[in-house]
């Protein structure tokens, strides 16, 4: 165990012990002036402390501060009530204040008590009170002003669980600060009532046991009261103006006197004006002297104040380059390597002015937009892109990468544009053959000479901003499954609470915990299936998840409940929607090859039949790509997710929906069939 957690367990116990034990006069002199130097550090510590967090075990402090005050006024009342003596300490400060006249010394002794219990105690009682009123209040408030901050990529996550974690902090240390205030108070308190135990008991025991006069007994026991209560009032006094400091001050980039100084000083012509005052004081009766000589003092700060303020600062050089050396030779802080961007965006140096606003730059802007597109459609909060250039990469060339892992790649031509053909059989533009990034169209990359010509040709002509932020957005879609994690449902869900929370109480902890909604989440988007409408998710929850907690299912329960924002995701305008269908042949035999165990449900269909349905479900797929039409397959809803499931390893961009999941309105057209033999 460390010397200082050894000394501050000692100190505790010798607490207990004065409290039963009597003390030698010597020893009480010693703890006595130990007592008054941790006041006087406990005061200047809280006038130089930035923040009051800096001295969060200040309430704790003063419990055991006030503990040992009491202790030693136990042991020297113990003292003087039984010899007479309580230690030269008390001694002397007794016969300083009260001299030649005991009652004189006694009535300085009542201003100084008064001061202390009715001025500063019970201040600081009333600011630590509502200090800590309007910090439990504002809590809710500064956790919400986190989460969008947070939300809007402003910070990290990191920074956003530190400034949580000093949130909850500084609620806890004024609630604290509310109670250690009532120490503070009763301490006060105590000692007016020992004072009046020891005058009316000293004098009693003096006369009767002592045989003293009665003129000898007040001498004596007054001037040790006296003495006694000083020793004890004046650390008390110290730390009732620490604490009243503490509660009192906001935090900032200064100590108190830097503070004091700087505001109280920061106008320089007030002084003329406050100068000018006192000097025509002068004139009164009141001395010439004395308010000259103090006007003078007033005007001539004034005037070093305003010469001092007109000097311009002049950075110190020197200085600013010892603090660089120095945190460059800092030992490194690897547990901060461990961490991982959710997404990077990286380029190549001949791509910096993409991003170099200076430059014309505004890539930035369109990461800014895209995140606010993807929170529109998809329902989630993309987390902040971190973009930074990459020379290990060709000039020209970008990736993207989410969680460490790259998704996604491609090379750009700063000074072309990204031309597409209607028709590839009649492409005679000249440029650089190259792949539209986003959708693997075939493309050329044409000058900027070239791009009227392609544009009367019935060219799609795209700048090379709009190539990567389109690609990039085409990437996050498909990806979002793997964006929304734990912490991030926990947000979404946090956010719902506020308007419906009746409904999330409903569905979470119990009966589904946030990794349960975050599958189902994530299930939803992994199919392009928007997640803004989480109301009516926790609804489809609520209802269901007391019948099971198979996420599959939930989320085809989900999906159901969800069939007006699919209709009108997939079908036209005129609610007419072009469908490949499963044939009764074919579900019958998915259904009957549906295995149910305790872990869930899987199809257990074998390879030559799924080889087949697959090849099947190919041929109509390409039949619709011929004629530029979706590939949507239309199922019952018991084997839909079984059917996705089957093709999703060969044909994920196969669309695939069930009939509980059209509105009854629309008009489906069957283009083909998926049938077996």
């Amino acid at each position: 165990m460390k010397a200082r957690d050894l000394s501050v367990l000692l100190g505790v116990i010798l607490i207990i012990v004065m409290l039963v034990v009597p003390l030698p006069g010597w020893l009480l002199s010693v703890l006595i002036l130990c007592n008054i130097s941790l006041a006087l550090i406990v005061i200047l510590v809280s006038m130089n402390t930035q923040d009051t967090l800096q001295f969060s075990v200040f309430p704790t402090l003063i419990l055991l501060l006030t503990l040992f005050r009491l202790g030693l006024n136990v042991s020297t009342t113990r003292s003087i009530l039984s010899e007479g003596d309580a230690g030269g300490v008390v001694d002397t400060f007794g016969s300083f204040v009260i001299g030649d006249n005991p009652l004189v010394g006694f009535v300085v002794f009542i201003i100084l008590v008064i001061i202390n219990f009715l001025v500063i105690t019970k201040g600081s009682e009333r600011v630590s009170e509502v200090a800590a009123r309007f910090s439990l209040d504002a809590m809710p408030g500064k956790q919400m002003s986190i989460d969008a901050d947070l939300n809007a990529g402003l910070i990290s996550e990191q920074q956003a669980k530190e400034r949580r974690e000093k949130v909850e902090a500084e609620a806890d240390f004024h609630g604290s600060m509310d109670g250690a205030s009532k120490f503070v108070k009763g301490d006060a308190i105590a000692g007016i009532i020992i004072v009046l135990i020891n005058i009316i008991f000293g004098l009693i025991i003096g006369i009767v046991q002592m045989d003293m006069s009665f003129q000898e007994a007040i001498n004596t026991f007054m001037r040790l009261t006296v003495g006694d209560g000083l020793v004890s009032q004046i650390p008390a006094l110290l730390i009732s103006t620490a604490t009243g400091i503490v509660v009192t001050r906001a935090s900032s980039d200064g100590n108190l006197g830097t503070e004091v100084t700087g505001q109280l000083l920061r106008y320089p012509k007030l002084l003329f004006i406050a100068a000018g005052t006192i000097f025509l004081l002068g004139l009164t009766p009141i001395n010439f002297f004395l308010t000259t000589l103090l006007a003078a003092l007033l005007a001539l700060s004034g005037y070093l104040l305003l010469k001092q303020q007109s000097v311009s600062e002049v950075p110190d050089t020197e200085e600013e380059e010892q603090q660089e050396s120095s945190a460059m030779k800092a030992p490194e802080n690897v547990v901060s390597l461990l961490s991982m961007d959710p997404i990077e965006f990286e380029f190549g140096y001949a791509l910096i002015p993409l991003v170099d606003a200076n430059q014309g730059g505004d890539l930035l802007d369109r990461v800014i937009m895209i995140r606010r597109q993807l929170a529109i459609e998809l329902g989630i909060v993309i987390p902040v892109v971190r973009i930074r250039d990459n020379i290990q990469l060709n000039p020209n060339e970008y990736r993207l990468k989410i969680k460490g892992n790259e998704v996604a790649s491609g090379e750009l031509l700063l000074d072309h544009y990204l031309a597409m053909t209607p028709d590839p059989d009649e492409d005679l533009l000249e440029g650089i053959e190259t792949k539209e990034p986003a959708f693997g169209l075939p493309a050329k990359w044409i000058s900027e000479e070239n791009k009227d010509e392609a544009e009367l040709s019935g060219y799609t002509v795209v700048d090379t901003p709009s190539v990567v932020s389109t690609h990039i957005t085409e990437v996050l879609k498909r990806q979002a499954h793997t964006l929304i994690g734990r912490q991030e449902t926990k947000q979404l869900v946090d956010h719902l609470k506020e308007s419906y929370p009746i409904l999330v109480e409903e569905v979470t902890p119990e009966p589904l915990a946030i990794g349960d909604i975050q599958k189902v989440l994530a299930k939803l988007l992994k199919e392009n299936i928007s997640i803004r409408n989480l109301p009516v998710i926790f609804e489809t929850l609520a209802d269901f998840s007391r019948m099971t907690n198979d996420t599959e299912l939930l989320t085809e329960y989900v999906r159901q409940a969800l069939s007006a924002q699919i209709t009108k995701q997939y079908a036209s305008n005129d609610k007419e929607l072009k469908v490949i269908t499963i044939s009764g042949k074919v579900e019958k035999r998915v259904a009957e090859n549906i295995q149910q165990t305790e872990h869930g449900n899987y199809l257990s269909l074998d390879p030559e039949s799924q080889q087949e349905i697959v090849t099947t479900l190919h041929d109509e797929v390409e039949k619709l790509a011929l004629q530029e039409e979706t590939a949507i397959v239309l199922c019952s809803p018991a084997i839909r997710m079984y059917v996705k499931q089957l093709i999703d390893r060969f044909l994920p961009q196969v669309i695939v929906l069930s009939y509980n999941e059209l509105e009854p309105d629309v008009q489906v057209q069957s283009v083909g069939v998926v049938n077996v033999a």
